[in-house]
């Protein structure tokens, strides 16, 4: 990747990648609480704040991974790929679950998830900085009544996404990303 001329803004975000494999050495939860103080500062119409987090750590994350598997059962068996998905969390020092409400008034819904998208970016670039990493995911479960009952988010509320926190065990290659060019229509008349 070229980042000749680019300003250190344009290199962090050139530069981070989606991390899935982490180091177990964990992670100061107090430097976590700075970077999201941070991160809050996104553009946020009205100032809502429309997020609230909540942060599995250490034998706390076993109530994030249980509510996983038991989203996941069928006819009272866990099947084997999401209890191997289950070890794969267990080895992750954090999950941050990010919250946003269901506002019923569409115009205040997308103000909202775009606001806690800008501040879920915000997060993982000021993280990046410091060397650590995070993949942010919206996997089916995240959003099964079961999952969310049982880590306690409300019927009325939205996760955004659960960011998987570590130090880089391994840092991906970057994947080439099309020109703007060519999704870009100018009007100039």
């Amino acid at each position: 990747m070229n980042y000749e001329g680019k300003n250190a803004v344009e290199k962090s975000i050139m530069g981070r990648r989606s991390i899935k494999k982490f180091k177990k050495d964990p992670v100061d939860i107090d430097e976590l609480i700075e970077l999201l103080n941070v991160a809050k500062w996104a553009p946020n119409h009205k100032l809502t704040e429309p997020w609230r987090f909540q942060l599995y750590v250490d034998e706390g994350k076993e109530r994030f991974i249980e509510a996983f598997l038991t989203s996941q059962e069928r006819d009272g068996n866990i099947p084997d790929k999401a209890q191997n998905k289950a070890a794969y969390f267990r080895d992750i020092p954090l999950h941050l679950v990010v919250i946003m409400p269901e506002d019923s008034r569409k115009k205040r819904w997308d103000e909202d998830y775009a606001a806690i998208s800008a501040m879920i970016q915000n997060f993982q670039l000021a993280a990046w900085e410091r060397g650590i990493g995070m993949i942010w995911r919206t996997n089916d479960w995240t959003h099964d009544p079961i999952f969310k009952d049982a880590i306690g988010v409300k019927s009325d509320e939205k996760i955004v996404g659960t960011l998987m926190i570590g130090y880089p065990k391994h840092v991906p290659k970057p994947e080439e990303r099309k020109d703007i060019r060519n999704v870009l229509t100018v009007i100039d008349e």
